[in-house]
């Protein structure tokens, strides 16, 4: 039974040791592809077709395909001309000056992989004359040469992202002091400013999630403010992240126990922050279920 790979998307990232091939890998990965390092080519076809039997789970594939897969790597134009025929193919080549990757070589101190016994020079020299006919086969030739890892991130979200990706992943979390901070929160409101629904007998069982206590607390004086507020001080904020790559956010709203106040304000925030433009908002409730 033949795959049906003519709807995936494929993007072959090869080009020179210490070019940024990871860098490049964790941004798509970001971006929702699924993304393999280190494939040898002949791994190319069946990775493909696997895709295919997930159809719409992986619609974009990226492989890393390079010289340390030894001499296997000479069948990646092969591979490439064929995969072409079913399925749409493309080829990122990532460049840089020799000075550029002695610096970064020696920056991690580990050999070049194609060295051996000589120096990192040699090494570059040997991978470039290899790479040299798979360069000009490519689709897109990106030279890092003046791009620290964030640059070339964006660089790669720039050129990758679609319409419907966000640009932006955040968790809203609630959590109770109580219990201590979220250790990966990037921001901490604090809702203990807000009256106490644990003190009110009829609401003490119930949570955040319960109308009774989402009114209660929404209606408080300062809370519809502080939630409004909050959202439109978070915009500015949101843009930076997206400026500055930074594709995943934790906000967490905290009160006393993590069951009532901070519940209610992130229920409420998160309708608020979905309408932004892209921002993809999920919700993490981390006390709720404590005695």
């Amino acid at each position: 039974m033949t795959e049906d790979t003519s709807s995936h998307e494929v993007l072959i990232i090869t080009g020179m040791s210490g070019a940024g091939r990871s860098t490049v890998g964790n941004a798509l990965e970001d971006l929702g592809w699924y993304v393999v390092d280190n494939l040898p080519p002949q791994m190319l076809r069946p990775l493909v077709e696997l895709a295919g039997r997930a159809g719409s789970t992986l619609p974009r594939i990226a492989a890393v395909v390079d010289v340390r897969g030894g001499k296997l790597f000479s069948d990646l134009e092969q591979a490439v001309v064929s995969l072409r025929e079913s399925a749409s193919v493309r080829v990122l080549f990532l460049e840089a000056t020799d000075a550029a990757l002695v610096r970064r070589f020696e920056q991690v101190r580990r050999p070049h992989p194609l060295q051996g016994d000589g120096t990192l020079l040699d090494g570059i020299g040997a991978e470039r004359q290899r790479m040299l006919s798979m360069r000009e086969s490519s689709d897109m030739i990106i030279d890092t040469s003046d791009l620290n890892i964030h640059q070339l991130a964006t660089t790669i979200s720039e050129t990758f992202a679609t319409a419907q990706a966000p640009g932006l992943h955040l968790t809203l979390l609630s959590f109770g002091f109580k219990y201590g901070l979220p250790a990966d929160a990037d921001l901490v409101a604090d809702m203990r400013f807000l009256p106490n629904p644990f003190w009110v007998p009829a609401l003490r069982g119930l949570t955040g999630l319960d109308p009774e206590v989402s009114n209660y607390v929404l209606t408080q004086e300062g809370a519809e403010e502080f939630v409004d507020s909050y959202a439109h001080a978070l915009e500015p904020v949101f843009a930076g992240y997206q400026r500055e790559n930074k594709r995943h956010a934790t906000i967490a709203i905290g009160c006393t126990g993590g069951k009532h106040r901070s519940v209610a304000v992130v229920e409420k925030l998160a309708g608020i922050l979905r309408r932004q433009p892209g921002v993809a908002v999920s919700i993490k409730h981390r006390d709720l279920g404590r005695e």
